[in-house]
């Protein structure tokens, strides 16, 4: 693991972006960011406008370790390069970006309340590629839409037996048990998600470390005790289907937490944009969700 990059993720003042959508949600990423259909023909196309979309943030001059402490990345998007380097290389060498690696493969169908990951198949290759691609960590969604505790209980087991494995590969894993925003039960979801995250973390040795990543909770005290947990490296909240300004605005009262923006980081840009633009656009989301993350109400 390297050093300079675990105390940035552990220590350092900003948040982190994500920019991993992947094969189901880049045409919804792509219409946003003012990409139709009708603009690309296949997948593979699909994949590079988006590259491009992905690029033209990275290299803005707004993103880099002033404000933006790491970066979450699609696997197509760990596998080619960004102004003639690796993503991650890129990200690092010129940004000083810790770049993370989305490891998921989307979800099953729904069962107790939740859905859990669908199974993770060749993840011992995916993550020595990681390694060699120089990847720092990487992150895994499940999804939770009622109260359930056998449903809560199977999410946070699921997390925390393939966060063993990714551990194992000498990297940090970001546990991510999403609660749905519109949930009606929203608060005692978060309440017992806590409960059963705080169980788990009693049980690992000292040298297993892990990340959380979160909706912004109801009780913005739900996950202060998990945050201060000695195996907690950070936690950090999505922005959920929150508008940019709603999120920043929940963030700032939630102590402990930073943000790990994707939607709400993107919103406001567009392919039709000047790159005067474009740049000014990203820099002012970047401040905004810096400003939430750092300067806490």
């Amino acid at each position: 693991m390297n050093s300079q990059q675990f105390e940035q993720i552990k220590n350092g003042k900003g948040f982190i972006a994500a920019l991993d959508q992947s094969g189901g949600s880049t045409p919804k990423a792509l219409k946003a960011y003012g990409v139709t259909e009708d603009q690309y023909s296949n997948e593979d196309e699909m994949f590079d406008k988006v590259h491009e979309m992905r690029t033209r943030i990275m290299t803005a001059p707004a993103f880099n370790n002033d404000k933006i402490l790491g970066a979450i990345l699609f696997e197509q998007t760990m596998d080619r390069d960004v102004k003639g380097k690796k993503t991650a290389d890129y990200l690092w060498e010129e940004k000083k970006v810790v770049p993370f690696l989305k490891v998921d493969l989307g979800l099953m169908e729904e069962a107790d309340g939740v859905q859990l990951m669908k199974p993770i198949t060749l993840l011992h290759e995916l993550l020595e590629r990681a390694n060699e691609r120089h990847i720092f960590g990487t992150k895994m969604r499940s999804n939770i839409n009622a109260y359930s505790e056998i449903g809560i209980k199977a999410v946070v087991d699921q997390q925390f037996e393939i966060a063993k494995q990714i551990i194992a590969a000498g990297l940090v894993p970001i546990i991510e048990p999403e609660v749905n925003i519109h949930a009606e039960e929203k608060e005692k979801i978060e309440a017992k998600l806590a409960e059963e995250i705080l169980a788990h973390l009693n049980k690992l040795d000292e040298n297993e470390l892990v990340m959380l990543k979160i909706t912004i909770p109801t009780n913005p005290s739900t996950y202060e005790e998990i945050a201060k947990h000695p195996n907690m490296v950070r936690v950090v909240a999505l922005s959920g289907g929150y508008p940019t300004e709603e999120a920043n605005e929940r963030l700032k009262k939630t102590p402990n937490c930073i943000a790990s923006f994707s939607r709400a980081l993107s919103q406001d840009l567009r392919a039709g944009q000047t790159e005067e633009e474009f740049n000014q656009t990203i820099a002012d989301a970047i401040d905004s969700i810096y400003d939430a993350s750092v300067n806490k109400a």
